[in-house]
Parts: C-alpha cells; sequence; structure tokens
C-alpha cells in the first residue's frame, strides 16, 4: 500500500516549532514594514541569501521608505543593484514605488488583486508580503517550498503546470496556517533551504519526516518529479579596451533585453576562442565604424548568464582613426578608467573596468 499524504492543516504545528528553535537570523526578518519585506524577496529570485545581505543592507540605508525610492532615478537605483543582476528587477521594483506612491498614497496596498497588478509583482511575491507584513493566510510557494510539498503530499508530475499544479496550490493553501501564515511560509522556505535540499535531503533533521509520503515510501529521490531542464550553451566572447587619448571606449545596451541600458566595453560572441581576436578588430570597425590596430590579452575569465556559460577573453588595442558611431547601441563615449566608476556596468565588465583602474 501507498504512503497516504498527511492532511495538510498537520504541517504548520511541528514546521513553526522547528523554525522557531532553528530559523537564521536575517535583516528582513527583524521587521514587519512591507516595503522592506518586498524588497527583499525581489532581491531573493534567483540569488543566494548570503549575496542579497549587503544590497539589502545598503538599499535601505539609501531607500528607507517606498517614499524615498520612488523619489529616486532609475539610475541611482541600479547603481546601488549592481552585482546583483537580472536588473529587470531594480526597474520593477522602482517603477512599483512610483504606483505605490502615485495610486495607494504611499502605503503598500494590502488587497491581493492590488499587489499583483505591481510591476514586477507575481503570486510568490504576493503571498510572501502580504503573509509576513499583514498577516494574510496565503501561500508563498517558491522552488525550495515546492520541493518540500511535493515531498510531503507525495505529488508527481511537473509541479509547475497541469494537474499537478492544481493538486500543489490546492494543498498549499489549505496548509497555511490562519496563525503565523507569514512565520509558516518563511519555515517552509527555509526548510527546503537547509535540510529538504534537492539532491541530499537530510530527512533525519526533518520536523517533517514523519508525515512525508517520500520519506514513508522511500521516494526522496525521485519527487519531486525531475523537469527537463534547458541544455547548458557554450559561448565564446571577445572584448575590447579600446584607448584613445588615456580613455577607452564604452557603450550603452538598448533599453531592451539583457543588461538593459547598462554600459559596457565594445564585446563580440565568437564561434571559439581561437576566433576571437581575428574578429575583434572587423568588429570595433563594423559595430562603431572605428580602425584599431595591435591587439594584446590582458584577461581571461568565465561567466554565466541563464543557462550559457561565457568564456571571455579580454583584449587591449590602439585607436588609429574614426569617430565612434554606434550600430547596435543607444550611446558611446570615451571614459577615462576611473570614471568608468561612474557608470552602471555588467558584472563582467564591471571586472575589467576595475582591473583598468587599478
Amino acid at each position: 500500500m501507498s504512503a497516504q499524504p498527511p492532511n495538510p492543516t498537520e504541517i504548520s504545528p511541528p514546521l513553526l516549532e522547528w523554525f522557531d528553535r532553528t530559523g537564521r537570523a536575517m535583516p528582513w526578518r527583524e521587521t514587519r514594514d512591507p516595503y522592506r519585506i518586498w524588497v527583499s524577496e525581489v532581491m531573493l529570485q534567483q540569488t543566494q541569501v548570503t549575496a542579497v545581505i549587503p544590497y539589502y543592507e545598503r538599499f535601505v540605508r539609501r531607500f528607507p521608505s517606498v517614499q524615498a525610492l520612488a523619489a529616486s532615478t532609475e539610475n541611482e537605483v541600479l547603481a546601488l543593484w549592481e552585482g546583483l543582476g537580472y536588473y529587470s528587477r531594480a526597474r520593477n521594483l522602482h517603477s512599483a514605488a512610483r504606483r505605490i506612491v502615485d495610486d495607494h498614497d504611499g502605503l503598500f496596498p494590502t488587497d491581493h488583486a492590488q499587489v499583483l497588478a505591481l510591476p514586477g509583482v507575481g503570486p510568490y511575491t504576493a503571498g510572501a508580503v502580504l503573509s509576513i507584513a499583514y498577516e494574510q493566510p496565503l501561500p508563498a510557494i517558491d522552488g525550495n517550498a515546492e520541493r518540500v510539498l511535493c515531498r510531503v503530499f507525495g505529488i508527481e508530475g511537473d509541479a509547475r503546470r497541469g494537474e499537478a499544479r492544481k493538486t500543489l496550490r490546492r494543498l498549499a493553501t489549505e496548509a497555511v496556517p490562519a496563525r503565523r501564515p507569514g512565520d509558516y511560509n518563511q519555515a517552509l522556505m527555509e526548510l527546503g533551504s537547509q535540510v529538504c535540499l534537492p539532491d541530499a535531503p537530510n530527512c533525519g533533521s526533518c520536523p517533517l519526516a514523519t508525515l512525508c509520503v517520500a520519506v514513508r515510501s522511500n521516494r526522496q529521490h525521485v519527487l519531486p518529479t525531475p523537469r527537463q531542464r534547458p541544455k547548458l550553451q557554450r559561448c565564446y566572447v571577445a572584448a575590447a579596451v579600446l584607448w584613445r587619448r588615456g580613455r577607452v571606449l564604452v557603450a550603452r545596451r538598448p533599453s531592451e533585453g539583457v543588461w538593459a541600458g547598462l554600459w559596457e566595453l565594445p564585446w563580440m560572441e565568437a564561434g571559439s576562442e581561437i576566433e576571437c581576436p581575428d574578429a575583434l578588430v572587423p568588429f570595433l570597425r563594423d559595430a562603431f565604424g572605428l580602425r584599431a590596430e595591435g591587439l594584446a590579452p590582458i584577461d581571461h575569465f568565465s561567466y554565466g548568464v541563464m543557462n550559457t556559460r561565457y568564456r571571455a577573453a579580454v583584449y587591449e588595442t590602439r585607436h588609429v582613426r574614426g569617430r565612434a558611431r554606434p550600430a547596435q547601441h543607444e550611446a558611446v563615449a570615451w571614459r577615462s578608467p576611473t570614471e568608468l566608476e561612474g557608470l552602471i556596468m555588467p558584472a563582467p565588465h564591471r571586472r575589467v573596468a576595475r582591473r583598468l583602474a587599478r
């Protein structure tokens, strides 16, 4: 006989007791301010807690309220966000802050539909903020919570679509307690990040082990049902540090797409690492109308964006003639190495800029 799933109401008591004993101290857990909770939840999307904490602390010092954030410029917000990646999160946060000030008198809304209408806010973020700040009994299902619930209730199939998704949403909603729903949601996510791990769950330390269908049927390693992940892509890029009179060329990316609106060094994709130096000088001519010569390698490193792993080769070169005219960028400029610090750049380009400044 297969293990029977628990009643959803059985989940919260042992989980909250465990959380009270073991929950990690985090700066956003010291407040019930919906603004600060919202900022933390946006930052935590696709980013680990340890990386988020210093960014969060700097951000709320600079923008201590939704009014302060709304009154800022996008460049000010992006400057503090630089290095966290996924910059659309910062733009949506800024846009939503202005809407809260304009449409909600500067108060984070308590109505679920109104929260979902804010730029960049989905069901998870809405549920997290409303449950933690306002004690509304709403689920907040991130990847960690999804994994825990699929194992505890024995949910099979892709939990992000179809019948499995409907089952997960129903049981997740029924499991949220009327008392301490915010702590419950945080406990569920904490359990997923610290104990109910994807490949090596520590079931001996889990407060839900006696209730868990996966544990009782020895299916921890097949639940949740594995979903097909995008194949990892590999790509080679060449970046140019093009010098002219002590300054280097930088270009601002288009307002849509990856790294939208950020400044970068000229760079291009290549079919292989061998192709990078041969293609870079023609690229500078075609993309910027500039003639360059004298390539010299100065750095090699790797970085990732989504499911693509890049191998970057950086070359110094010298401007010979031509006036910069961008074919693919919104603007170009010549800046000294120290002036690059004032530009908002993606992390790989910031790495090179800091090398130049040293």
